[in-house]
């Protein structure tokens, strides 16, 4: 079915208005924020409503035809890319906040809510949406829900599946699937943590109860400048063997600083190679001992310079140097890959010193910002995709980090999914028993896997062919 019949077809179903379709629409919706691969989209549908969208899916069921959810598209694995073609399903237009029980500190919302948006809805009530990826301003629930996404505050309060309590999700033959919040520790199979961090393979996540944490009464801030890399990741190694969880524990290297001096005017220390923010939150007691103890740490490791913040603006002025790092880096080149790999804490030292070694051996950029605590690393690299050469190294030099990650015991990822990105390194971290029990789960929901195809597992059937025609190409 060609884009003039289906955009007909879906017009008449939920308006004309909720269909988009074109050159200039597929362009905008080939990819989300790993643009490295791409595949146009026939459709895209903007439902404004579970039942909208369930009329969609069910249209799809009907016509065989694939489909993609999406919501804001700043996944960093091509999670939202649809793969074979088809219909993409935004939730953009769904951003109702449905219920807020202050009294059971939950909340009910649709999959198009930014992150952000709901902890400012109950701000007032002492209350927050934990879970804080550094796209909170615009990623949205349905997203975070997908790719099981972290954020700098995980290394105390964990990723998105905890927070989650309840969902909706509408399943590829186009039936509505309600998993209610109900008790804690309720009997019976956990499917909301399984559907959390399933990439959106398992159908469409329309609405969530999400859990909602007190904002912390005290709060204590610090940005320690090293010298060395060495001396910034021992430092990390020294805070968490104290026995202190801070709220957050994030490196950063000398290229990020680049970046944000030349888009922020950010100064830091002269000869800073590398930046550690630390924040520590709850009561004041407890803060006080964990502050004592970080700042202990900053001098065993020859912290050159610390600094506090000492009210809420000056917090937010340290944190620019973690959440707009990424952004900033626009500076420094026209293209950025963020990868995504896990390593124990105790390998921070020797995985830099691979991801510095393999950048130069394929003659690009790199900067590292990431969550230290967690041994969840962010290499960016940054290159012109316009050019084929560069594009091929940065698929080369993401693979060999992530391969290296695996040998030191880690993961293939944190929290940015695998997607199309590292379908293939799949297989280097599970064994064929182990990818075919993943791929029996998947199936029970979506057995001829017509939602979001292709991503996660290696060598699905009509995919290679396309995986091959991706890899490596610039636009």
């Amino acid at each position: 079915m060609d884009a003039e019949a289906m955009s007909a077809e879906l017009s008449a179903l939920v308006g004309k208005e909720q269909v988009l379709a074109g050159t200039s629409v597929a362009r905008v919706y080939d990819c989300d924020a790993y643009t490295i691969d791409r595949s146009s989209p026939t459709v895209v549908t903007l439902p404004r409503s579970t039942q909208e969208a369930q009329t969609i899916v069910r249209w799809c069921a009907k016509n065989q035809i694939p489909f993609t959810p999406r919501g804001a598209g700043t996944g960093l694995s091509g999670g939202a890319m649809p793969a074979l073609g088809g219909v993409v399903i935004s939730t953009k237009r769904m951003t109702s906040i449905l219920e807020v029980d202050i009294a059971n500190r939950r909340l009910h919302a649709e999959a198009g809510v930014a992150n952000a948006a709901i902890s400012k809805a109950v701000a007032t009530n002492g209350l927050h949406f934990a879970p804080d990826p550094s796209s909170q301003a615009v990623s949205t629930l349905g997203g975070n829900i997908a790719e099981n996404a972290g954020g700098p505050h995980t290394l105390k309060y964990g990723v998105t599946a905890p927070h989650i309590l309840g969902l909706t999700m509408i399943e590829p033959d186009g039936n509505i699937l309600t998993i209610d919040p109900g008790p804690t520790n309720s009997p019976g199979p956990d499917w909301t943590s399984l559907i959390v961090g399933g990439e959106g393979t398992f159908g469409l996540v329309t609405q969530a109860w999400v859990k909602l944490t007190p904002i912390p009464s005290v709060i204590r801030t610090f940005l320690a400048a090293f010298k060395t890399i060495r001396d910034a990741t021992e430092c990390v190694s020294a805070i968490i063997a104290t026995g202190v969880v801070p709220a957050a524990l994030e490196m950063m290297d000398a290229n990020i600083l680049v970046a944000l001096k030349a888009a922020f005017g950010l100064e830091y220390p002269e000869g800073t190679a590398a930046l550690l923010l630390v924040e520590c939150d709850g009561e004041l007691s407890e803060v006080e001992t964990e502050c004592a103890e970080v700042l202990a740490c900053f001098a065993r490791t020859s912290a050159m310079d610390v600094r506090q913040a000492a009210d809420e603006a000056e917090r937010q002025h340290l944190w620019t140097a973690r959440k707009k790092g990424v952004g900033a880096m626009g500076r420094l080149a026209p293209t950025i890959v963020t990868h995504d790999g896990v390593i124990p804490r105790s390998k921070l030292p020797e995985m830099l010193e691979t991801v510095y070694a393999v950048a130069a051996e394929h003659q690009i950029g790199v900067a590292n910002l990431f969550h230290a605590g967690d041994g969840n690393l962010h290499p960016c690299f940054y290159f012109d995709d316009r050019d084929p050469r560069q594009v091929e190294a940065v698929v080369q030099a993401g693979e060999t980090i992530i391969r290296r990650c695996i040998e030191l015991g880690g993961s293939v990822t944190g929290e940015h999914g695998i997607g199309v990105e590292k379908a293939d390194l799949m297989s280097v971290m599970f064994s064929p028993q182990d990818l075919d029990v993943q791929m029996r789960i998947k199936g029970i929901f979506n057995p001829n896997s017509t939602c979001n195809p292709c991503k996660i597992f290696p060598n699905q059937k009509g995919c290679v062919e396309h995986m091959r025609r991706w890899r490596g190409i610039a636009w």
